[in-house]
Formats: C-alpha cells, structure tokens, sequence
C-alpha cells in the first residue's frame, strides 16, 4: 500500500468535506438576515444525512463494480455498510474506504447545492425528505454512470458506467468528466430548476428585491468554497501526481479568469463591479473547471474560465425572463456552467477535441451525457418535490416568509440585538 497516495486521498477528502460549510457561508450571506439559519442549516442536514446514507447503502449503488456495466442500478450487496472494505488487498493502491471517504465529499456536496434555490422559503423536514430520495434515485446512480470505472492493466476500461466504459465502446472515445461536471453541477442544477418551479415565487420576486443581507459572508464561504475544490478537483486523480498538479493549476487559472471575467461583465451592465460578483464569477469558474481540469492545458483553461464568468453573469438573470426564482442563482452557476465545462472539453480536450483531432466525436459524447444527466435528474427532481409538496408541503405559509424562515421553522435568531 503507497501511503503517501493514502494520505493524499484521506486530505483531499477532508477538504473537499470542508465545501459544504463553505457553500452554508456562500449561500447564508446571499439570503435575507431572517433565513440564513435555516439556509445554513440545509447544507448541514445534507453533511448529517448524506454521509450516513452514503455508510448504509449510496457507496454499493454507486460503486457496483463490473455489474454497473451490465445493470446500472445494480447494488454491491456486499459494500451494504461497508464491513466488506475493512480490509485492504495486498496490492491496492490504497484503502477501499479512502476511496469511499472521498466520494462520500461528492454526495454530500451535490445535494447541498441544489438547496440554494429554494432559499427563504422551504421546510426544512421536506427539504430533508427531498434530499434523501433525490440522493438514491439520482445522484447515487448518476455517479455510478460517471465515476464508477475500472482500468486494464494496459489503461484500457475493463469495465465502468454508461458515460465512461459504454461511449468506449460505442463510439471509440468516453466521456471526460474528471471531477463532476454533469454528476454534479449538471445534475444538482437541473435539480435546483426543477424545485424552484414547484415551490414557485418568493414574496415580492422581482429584479432587486431580494440582495444579499452578508457579503463579507459570501466571500469567506466563496474563499471555502475555492480552497476545497483543490482537494475536489486534484484529489480526482487518487494519486499525487502531474495529472493532480495540472488539475491544481487550472482550478487556480479558470476560476481566476471567471472572477474577472463576472466584474467586467458586471461594470458594464450595471456601472460597478461588487464583492458579490467577484464571488460569483469565482464558483462559476470552479464549475466549469470541474470536469475539464486534467483535460486542457492552462491557456485553454484561462479561455474557459473567461467564458464561463461572462456567460454566467448573464445567466444569472434567465430567472426574471423566464419568470422561475432560482433564489441563489444554482440553475445560472452550477447548470449553466457544468454544462460549459462538459461541452467545452468537446472542442479543446487534450488530443480528442475537435480543435486538436478534427473530429466530433468528443463533442457529440459530451453532449449525450451533459443533456441526459440534466433530463433525468429534472424529471425525477420535480416529481419528488410535486409529491411532497401536495402532501406534506414543501413551502412555508407566506406569513412565516415575510416573518422569516429561521423563526418559524427553527425558533432561531441569526443576530440578536441587544438593549440596555
């Protein structure tokens, strides 16, 4: 066993860990003083619940082995709380449960993001509920799909999930999505739009009606957020390498770029770069670097990056156009930018983009796989809420909104001020 990868793997596990309360800090400064308890305490659930039904049963439907190829919701009965990994084979790389350690980050993550768009107005029970059957029908297979793979001794696939393996074999090129592109921003944002269309409008939804109440919050959570995905993206690699150091350069160099990208874009629009954009454009940089990080050289990844801070600063405003309230702006971040990254790397992917090899086919499997994710975890997303909220209510009253969430749902105050 190579403890130095272990250690590796075990640290960029528990930075990638640290994101969620990063994203509680992100998402808490953007909402209004009277929600940022009940905001921060969705990313909290999602930690508590996540991680154990990661323990319980996510990990052996994720990670079925080769049965993922033949049936992808397949479970390894075996993995079911884990007892069968507590040994580790003579010649791993690695313990099995540094692996499940650090996938166990990725769950919880991903279902934590989709909270941003139902923000001031949701049940935390229903919240709850809604994140542990999302999390098995959803994310646990679509990470199976994208992540679940193993190699030849040669560094062919010897078997994997549809996206990887599957493309393989079908079309002679798999899909790259290095770190979760469409397992996780794809898929949370898809997520994200199909809840805020269920739960519908807040009071008074218009365009500057709601502002954050903290930016010096959404700049230490995006600063969490930004040091974390080091470990999200470099750790990827399972290995401390030249792939994980140019994963770590590019997750530097594209964030980079999005963040200036966002304030020029937001000086010309509205006369004023904010500390709010600056954060902003940083995430959506993250977001499109995911998938791309050990794909592009840096040139290409600053290009990236530059694109997806423009594009996304103006996406952010698709939700007064079209009349949803994504309240965080998840759908114009995380959807619209996965989906950046993922088709991005069809063209300006490392030797199998259409820059490099004159041929489509790159592009053609990102966008299967990109498209497919957003499809299926919208369906399912909607329907799940639409159930919950005809039956228990997934939305508060609009007394306790115009009140505050954090009152009526957890008996909190975020600051108390005191007279003498």
């Amino acid at each position: 066993m190579d403890q130095g990868n272990t250690a590796f793997l075990l640290i960029m596990a528990a930075l990638v860990l640290l994101m969620t309360p990063g994203l509680a800090f992100f998402y808490g400064g953007l909402v209004k003083a009277k929600s940022v308890i009940s905001m921060m305490m969705m990313s909290f659930g999602a930690i508590g619940l996540i991680g154990v039904l990661w323990v319980l049963y996510g990990y052996a439907i994720a990670f079925p082995g080769a049965e993922g190829l033949v049936a992808p919701w397949s479970i390894d009965w075996s993995a079911i709380g884990l007892t069968s990994l507590l040994e580790v084979p003579e010649d791993a790389a690695f313990p099995p449960l540094a692996f499940v350690a650090f996938q166990a980050t990725f769950a919880i993550i991903t279902v934590a993001l989709i909270s941003g768009a139902i923000a001031d107005r949701a049940k935390f029970g229903a919240w709850m509920i809604f994140a542990a059957i999302w999390a098995t029908i959803v994310y646990f297979p679509v990470a199976s799909w994208v992540f679940n793979f193993g190699l030849a001794d040669d560094g062919s696939f010897a078997y994997g999930g549809w996206t990887t393996f599957g493309m393989q074999e079908a079309f002679g090129v798999g899909v790259i999505d290095f770190a979760g592109g469409t397992a996780v921003h794809i898929n949370a944002g898809a997520a994200a739009l199909a809840l805020a269309l269920v739960l519908g409008k807040r009071v008074g939804f218009s365009k500057g009606a709601h502002v954050p109440h903290n930016p010096p919050f959404v700049l230490l959570g995006a600063g969490l957020l930004w040091f974390g995905w080091f470990g999200f993206n470099s750790g990827s690699e399972l290995a401390a390498d030249g792939t994980a150091a140019l994963a770590w350069v590019n997750t530097l160099a594209a964030p980079a770029a999005a963040l200036l990208a966002w304030l020029i874009v937001e000086k010309i629009k509205d006369g004023k770069p904010t500390s709010v954009g600056a954060a902003s454009g940083a995430v959506a940089g993250l977001v499109a670097i995911t998938p791309a990080c050990a794909a592009l050289t840096p040139g290409w990844a600053i290009v990236l990056g530059l694109i997806a801070g423009a594009v996304c600063a103006l996406a952010i405003d698709l939700k007064f156009k079209f009349g949803f309230d994504d309240s965080l702006d998840v759908v114009g971040i995380h959807l619209v930018g996965g989906l950046i990254g993922t088709l991005y790397l069809g063209f300006f992917a490392n030797n199998t983009g259409l820059i490099y090899s004159g041929d489509p086919t790159q592009l053609m499997v990102q966008a299967i796989a990109a498209f497919t994710v957003l499809i299926y975890s919208f369906v399912l997303a909607f329907a799940i809420g639409w159930v919950i909220q005809k039956t228990i209510g997934f939305r508060i009253t609009n007394e306790d909104e115009l009140a505050g969430v954090d009152t009526a749902v957890h008996g909190e105050d975020a600051y108390k001020l005191e007279t003498v």
